[in-house]
């Protein structure tokens, strides 16, 4: 699996935007344990910590709960919670401009609607292994 990783941004940053967007997509649903952070560093050839990084900020941010000595867990709620701040990201900061892109290039709303119903999701999955207490390094 390639990652295929933007400069532009730290990867442990990606990373939590890869598990957002596997939560949006109904990928990990809400009890769903996510891949360990052994199992995501070996995956993608990065430093654990980088990993833990990425993990502790869904943790900051409630989306998911450490279960000590069992992994991490996506919260009740996690799903709800992103959708309204995801669609409120989206439609302040992201779709002004694609709107601008938009009406620069003169496409219809048929040539757009024919578009993307051809399109599939991007977001690309963590390795399917479950978090085990023993190879879980975030329950230090």
């Amino acid at each position: 699996m390639d990652p295929q990783w933007d400069d532009g941004q730290p990867i442990y940053r990606q990373l939590r935007d890869r598990v957002v967007a596997m939560i949006l997509e109904g990928v990990l649903k809400e009890g769903d344990p996510l891949p360990s952070v052994r199992a995501v560093a070996a995956e993608f050839r990065l430093n654990p910590l980088t990993v833990l990084k990425g993990y502790q900020q869904l943790v900051d941010e409630q989306l998911v709960e450490k279960k000590r000595g069992r992994g991490m867990f996506v919260n009740s709620g996690a799903r709800q919670a992103l959708m309204k701040d995801e669609r409120v990201y989206f439609l302040e900061t992201e779709w002004p401009k694609i709107y601008a892109t938009i009406a620069r290039l003169g496409f219809s709303t048929e040539e757009l609607m024919k578009r993307g119903a051809k399109s599939v999701p991007v977001s690309q999955p963590f390795p399917t292994r479950a978090s085990t207490e023993d190879e879980d390094d975030s329950n230090h």
